[in-house]
């Protein structure tokens, strides 16, 4: 009975200290629309985030959901109070509508974060038939 008692003690207080990553890492962001994009030209993002926790923040890792996205994280801790950010790259070699997940892992955090990207993806004519479309602004 004791030992029920000391690990139902135990997984409660272990609750209580338990942190999400929003007590920690503070995104500017946590989605990105492109909007319309040519296909095969990259295009990228900078999630910017900021350490609003107590001690150095470390990203261990940021992945995609697909190799047409390309995540590049912090390798460095980022100290109490400062910014930086995971720059997600994407080049589509096919058009169509697209949304997309990056997955970051932070240290000491069961639960990732999830940044989205989406946006259309345009053939070189059906693109520059759009742009030519628009009427330019006379000033």
């Amino acid at each position: 009975m004791k030992s029920i008692l000391f690990i139902a003690v135990l997984f409660c207080s272990s609750l209580s200290f338990a942190q999400n990553a929003t007590d920690i890492i503070k995104f500017e962001k946590m989605s990105y629309d492109f909007g319309n994009i040519v296909q095969s030209k990259p295009v990228s993002i900078d999630f910017k985030f900021k350490n609003v926790g107590k001690t150095p923040l470390t990203v261990e890792s940021a992945t995609a959901s697909c190799g047409c996205t390309t995540p590049t994280w912090p390798q460095a801790a980022i100290m109490k109070g400062k910014t930086n950010s995971i720059k997600a790259g994407f080049n589509a070699a096919s058009p169509g509508v697209f949304d997309k997940t990056i997955t970051v892992k932070i240290a000491g955090i069961a639960t990732p974060v999830e940044l989205k990207i989406k946006g259309t993806v345009l053939t070189p004519d059906e693109f520059a038939k759009l742009t030519k479309a628009k009427p330019k602004n006379k000033s």
